[in-house]
């Protein structure tokens, strides 16, 4: 099937296979080697998207990733928002819709696989172009170690987009048998269909590869659909070519106006007609070939306008009369005409900045050339420094960093020849520098063309309507941004175009500033009166092109990404019938209901037990570190607040880290094994972020110290026996063991057997209540934990969960770090005042606390809420003001609720909250916003159960 939009014998698609894909609702038909944008020009479809801003009417503008416009919504196989058409392969039962630059995330998971790979080279090139494919031979042909990276699924770069001839025949044939040839090569390896999109320190670079894209539902099960390629590489040559740039003029955003690279891309690699009636606006020689292929294939060319007053060189303008197409020189398009597509491009002379008088030509395809920008995105990342060049009216490479160079139109050589011979050369230069021999290769001779006249700076064309200037100029067409917008920021007084690309968004969006970049620079230069090289352009950041999440993470998601940890004693809990929440990483049991109980009813149950009887829970997943050295007590002593090297062997005292900024950052258990060996305890979910706290200051400050950290979480199964008749149960299990108030008192540990099994037990109560916790090799767990169950059955032992735990604690007003605190909360503003040595010349976060911030004296502080309506149970995350009604907005708030339960101890609910001087509060009346009305609160003590700590000794 042909479209009357293909042109007979052109482009690398085959014609043999027809395809069939759906936009926007609408069946149409392509072929393999299509993409998606050059399948729906094929079929007349021009506008492809709407803008983002002021919904204008959007078509295809480029022919690659440089691609700002034509946002699509992929739909089928698999929803996936936010791609560019220009990059789409087609395939067979693709369904896709236009965008305004809002995607949608599927709301099904992503069934497909990812993967990372690691590669280590000699040499790597990207870009298959003929600078790419030269220095890659090279390379090859000397026995280096070479990888070739390129986006396309062929090979030739540029070579597709265009017809010139290598050794008088078609120079994709030469590309062809370059890559044929390096897959006879051993150390020579070709990554079609890959993107280079970060160059990072030595020589790391990473690039992904789309494996089935192309395959859509026909794409295997087992084959990864992308993959992340990590390659170590000691020498990289960029031949990454060149992005054309446009030109900004009144409605310069209409579907049909199209970059006049791009246009040639279309016929020769795509064999398709953009346009039947054209008008090229240029400012060099490039848009001149791509005027002439178009017009031997059919295209009537109504007129060439080139801003240069002298015109082309006479070899074109001679290659122009003989098709008959007329050439303007000191011409400018000065806007179009148009509503869903371009029907009219307004031309008028351009001299001294002036314009004439204009004429109308109408035309359904207007081609764009405003000069060539070296795609130097890569190079600059790698710390390449850049310099503006005239000639070009771009910035080029100026400084590259060792190890790193660029070739062809990279490098600013925009001639064939030119860029395989660069291409040659930096190989053999990089090689050089590695000590190798690179290999003089036969090049293929390009046909002969004129040298290139300049290229003019032209950025944009004034505006002949009435009005503000540049209102109607479009500069980034994905950000909707213009130049109105562009002079808006010079005249708010920005300078840098770091700024006015902050200021007006351009260049942030998924073609990071391909088109618009270099444009905004010179638009920026102009309205300052500066010169381009010393403005400069933005940045360059990672990555280079989009990628996504799924790629980056690989097969590192769900459970390989977050591990699902669970401890020795799961299998039990799960027997008895728990209901597990998630913290950290660890499955732990939630609570633990009966037959017809509700959440709230086990809770009270299991509270009860812990305050009335006994009551055990799994507490293995607190953090565990083992402190050996004889430097250990000296490291403790700097991590936290108060003197841990005093303490004595077979105790065990409480503390708290700060960071530098004073605020509290974990807290838990210091235990003194020995004179060189400590174990600390950690909250559950901060393990991993203390340990690597302990080990940055101990590797980066205090090297000298000689300490060694250990974790040891999963080594220990540890189980808080709790409540008053605590003690007898340990009695029956552990017989040895004298656990009186006397023999064994509060915050020490003893070495014991407990079932049968070696055991560390410790005189430690996170409940206030008589409290032991039983610590057992992880083997043990499950024996022992049956052994205390058993004996407490005479008791009524009730194995209570987290949500218990925190209901025990909150009444005593222990604070989980995390949750009592946000990260703006001292121990002082706890109310622990007493956990801050005074005696310690220095420690971490001390100095923080002489600021006078942190001894403001309405600093928030901890304090109890308890609801005048003791039914009522405050939002964790509420609120407090000081009105009975709630004002208009903006609300002045006092603190907010940071822990709320019922208790039964108090038979009532209460609530733990930050509150602003909250210690000069205490038996105020404050309110809580819940539901359109001020719930009155009562601010007491933070401690609501057993202030004088009676109950923990039994």
């Amino acid at each position: 099937m042909n479209s009357p939009l293909r042109a007979p014998g052109r482009g690398h698609i085959d014609r043999d296979t027809t395809l069939s894909f759906t936009f926007d609702g609408t069946a149409y038909t392509g072929h393999p080697g299509d993409t998606l944008a050059s399948a729906l020009l094929a079929n007349g479809v021009h506008h492809v998207a709407g803008s983002i801003t002021y919904r204008r009417p959007r078509g295809v503008l480029a022919a690659g990733a440089e691609e700002p416009n034509a946002l699509v919504q992929i739909e089928a196989p698999f929803p996936e928002p936010m791609l560019t058409a220009t990059t789409v392969e087609l395939h067979d039962g693709l369904v896709a819709r236009g965008l305004s630059g809002h995607g949608r995330l599927s709301g099904r998971p992503d069934t497909a696989r990812y993967d990372t790979m690691h590669a280590h080279c000699d040499l790597l090139v990207v870009g298959a172009g003929p600078a790419g494919l030269a220095a890659t031979l090279t390379a090859a042909r000397s026995g280096a170690r070479v990888i070739l990276v390129d986006e396309l699924p062929q090979p030739g770069g540029s070579l597709l987009g265009g017809r010139e001839p290598l050794d008088g025949r078609p120079a994709t044939e030469w590309a062809g048998e370059v890559v044929a040839e390096l897959g006879t090569c051993a150390d020579a390896r070709v990554l079609h269909r890959t993107t280079a999109f970060g160059h990072y320190d030595d020589g790391l670079v990473l690039a992904l590869e789309k494996r089935t894209d192309h395959l859509g539902a026909a794409a295997p099960a087992h084959v990864s659909r992308h993959r992340v390629w990590r390659i170590r590489a000691r020498q990289v040559v960029y031949a990454t070519g060149a992005y054309e740039r446009p030109i900004a003029f009144d409605d310069n955003d209409r579907p049909g106006i199209m970059l006049a690279g791009a246009a040639r891309t279309y016929l020769n690699r795509f064999g398709v007609l953009p346009g039947r009636r054209a008008v090229v606006f240029t400012t060099n020689d490039s848009a001149y070939p791509a005027a002439c292929e178009l017009a031997d294939a059919g295209v009537g060319i109504a007129a060439v306008v080139d801003a240069r007053e002298e015109g082309p060189p006479e070899y074109w303008r001679s290659a122009c009369d003989e098709r008959g197409i007329a050439v303007h020189a000191g011409h400018v398009v000065t806007g179009t005409g148009g509503t869903e597509r371009v029907t009219r491009a307004h031309v008028a002379p351009f001299s001294r900045g002036r314009l004439g008088e204009g004429q109308g030509i109408d035309c359904d395809l207007l081609l764009v050339s405003g000069g060539w920008n070296p795609a130097v995105a890569l190079f600059s990342q790698a710390g390449g420094t850049l310099r503006y060049d005239a000639a070009t009216a771009a910035f080029v490479p100026a400084h590259a960093p060792d190890g790193v160079r660029t070739a062809g139109a990279a490098g600013a050589t925009f001639t064939l020849a030119g860029c395989l011979a660069d291409g040659a050369d930096a190989a053999r230069r990089a090689l050089s520098d590695l000590g190798r021999t690179g290999r003089t290769i036969s090049l293929p001779a390009a046909g002969p063309l004129p040298d290139g006249a300049p290229t003019r700076a032209l950025w944009r064309v004034p505006s002949p309507q009435d009005g503000p200037d540049g209102s109607s100029q479009f500069v980034d067409l994905q950000r909707d941004a213009l130049v109105s917008d562009v002079l808006r920021a010079t005249g708010a007084g920005l300078r840098s175009v770091e700024h006015v690309k902050r200021y007006t968004t351009i260049g942030t969006a998924h073609d990071q500033g391909r088109t618009s970049g270099v444009l905004t620079s010179g638009i920026v230069a102009e309205a300052l009166g500066v010169d381009m090289a010393d403005l400069g352009t933005t940045r360059y950041r990672p990555p280079a092109v989009p990628v996504s999440f799924a790629a980056l993470a690989g097969r590192n998601r769900g459970a390989l990404f977050d591990p699902v940890r669970v401890t020795a004693l799961h299998p039990w809990h799960i027997e008895h019938g728990a209901l597990f929440e998630d913290v950290g990483q660890w499955k732990r049991p939630w609570y633990y209901p009966k037959a017809g109980e509700t959440m709230e009813e086990a809770v009270l149950r299991e509270c009860r037990a812990a305050r009335t009887g006994v009551a055990m829970m799994d507490g293995s997943t607190l953090g565990k570190i083992n402190v050996q050295g004889p430097d250990s007590g000296v490291l403790l002593d700097r991590l936290y607040t108060n003197m841990m090297s005093t303490l004595k062997v077979g105790r065990i005292r409480y503390g708290v880290m700060c960071g530098v900024d004073g605020m509290a950052l974990d807290d838990g258990t210091v235990i003194r094994v020995d004179e060189r060996e400590f174990l600390l305890t950690t909250t559950t979910g901060n393990a991993a972020k203390v340990l690597e706290w302990m080990e940055e200051w101990l590797q980066t400050e205090w090297p000298g110290l000689r300490v060694h950290l250990t974790s040891i979480t999963e080594h220990w199964v540890t189980i808080p026996l709790v409540g008053p008749r605590s003690r007898d149960v340990l009695a029956l299990v552990a017989p040895g063991l004298d656990a009186g108030n006397d023999a064994f008192p509060f915050m020490s540990w003893r070495d014991a057997t407990v079932a049968g099994a070696p055991a560390r037990v410790c005189r430690i109560s996170f409940s206030g209540e008589l409290a032991y916790e039983i610590n057992v090799p992880a083997w043990y767990g499950i024996a022992v934990w049956e052994a205390l169950y058993a004996a407490g059955q005479a008791f009524g032992i009730t194995p209570y969960g987290t949500e218990a735990m925190h209901v025990l604690r909150a009444e005593k007003a222990y604070p989980i770090i995390g949750q009592d605190t946000d990260g703006t909360v001292t121990p002082q503003d706890l109310g622990m005042s007493w956990v801050v040595s005074k005696k310690k010349a220095d420690f971490v976060g001390k100095r923080s606390f002489g600021r006078a911030e942190n001894r403001r004296g309405d600093r928030k502080q901890l304090v109890g809420l308890l609801p005048s309506d003791e039914r009522v149970l405050l939002p964790e995350g509420a609120q407090v003001i000081a009105t009975s009604s709630v004002p208009e907005p903006p609300v002045p708030m006092l603190g907010h609720v940071t822990s709320s339960y019922r208790s039964d101890a108090l038979q009532r609910t209460f609530a733990l909250a930050l509150v602003r001087s909250g210690a000069e509060r205490i038996g105020e009346t404050l309110y809580v916003p819940l539901g359109g009305r001020a719930v009155p609160v009562t601010v007491t003590d933070p401690v609501l159960f057993d202030k004088e700590g009676t109950r923990r000794d039994g």
